[in-house]
């Protein structure tokens, strides 16, 4: 009898320390994926505007565009708000005082126009404090594979020397025209990074296609 009953304390007390194993290891494997958890947090942390030195200023236009027919919000709109989504930038919009024309072939003749002319046209608003912003993401749409006049003028209405000017733009295909290493020549003072070209029509028909090519761009300069 003796041993019968000391033949079941035995696995009694084996059953016991079996079940305690199996909640420690849980604990600890809940513990490490929570630690996972902060660290992923603390290594990437989201940029807020409030502390935000970034700016993205852009040009754009709605209306009718190449490809895309007639739009509320324009292709280098979509892109730019992108680039201050992902970067935490605060956005400017470069807007003139007297609107281009709806349609698109018009709009396309006013400004093969004031290119030739070197015209600046005039811009209806203004950074209040460009000082504060080191770096500056500058969106536009290529016009006759140039910049928009309203480009020119922003970039030759401010100081932006000691700024660091990061060009980005919309087209008929996924390229920038070559024009923008001419920017520090305009914007004096200035330097400049790598840039990126996208479709215009991708921002309207496939947007997460743009987003991501942005995301990759971004990380690849460092944001």
């Amino acid at each position: 009898m003796k041993k019968i009953f000391a033949l079941l304390l035995s696995m009694i007390t084996m059953m016991f320390l079996t079940a305690c194993g199996e909640t420690t290891d849980n604990s600890s494997q809940q513990a490490t994926k929570s630690t996972e958890t902060k660290v992923s947090e603390q290594s990437a942390p989201v940029p807020t505007k409030s502390n935000s030195k970034i700016l993205v200023a852009y040009f754009s236009r709605a209306g009718e565009n190449y490809q895309v027919g007639v739009i509320e919000k324009g292709n280098t709109h979509i892109m730019a708000d992108m680039v201050a989504e992902i970067t935490g930038a605060d956005e400017f919009e470069i807007k003139t005082v007297k609107p281009y024309p709806e349609s698109y072939q018009e709009c396309t003749e006013v400004v093969k126009k004031e290119l030739e002319e070197n015209a600046r046209p005039e811009l209806s608003s203004k950074v209040e404090d460009l000082s504060k912003y080191e770096v500056i993401f500058l969106g536009y749409p290529i016009y006759w594979s140039d910049f928009p006049p309203p480009v020119y003028t922003f970039l030759e209405s401010y100081d932006f020397n000691g700024k660091t000017i990061i060009p980005f733009c919309t087209s008929a295909g996924e390229y920038m025209t070559g024009k923008e290493v001419n920017i520090p020549q305009i914007a004096k003072g200035s330097t400049i990074r790598d840039g990126l070209g996208v479709s215009g029509k991708d921002c309207q028909n496939d947007p997460e296609k743009i987003r991501n090519a942005v995301k990759n761009w971004l990380a690849d300069l460092g944001y």
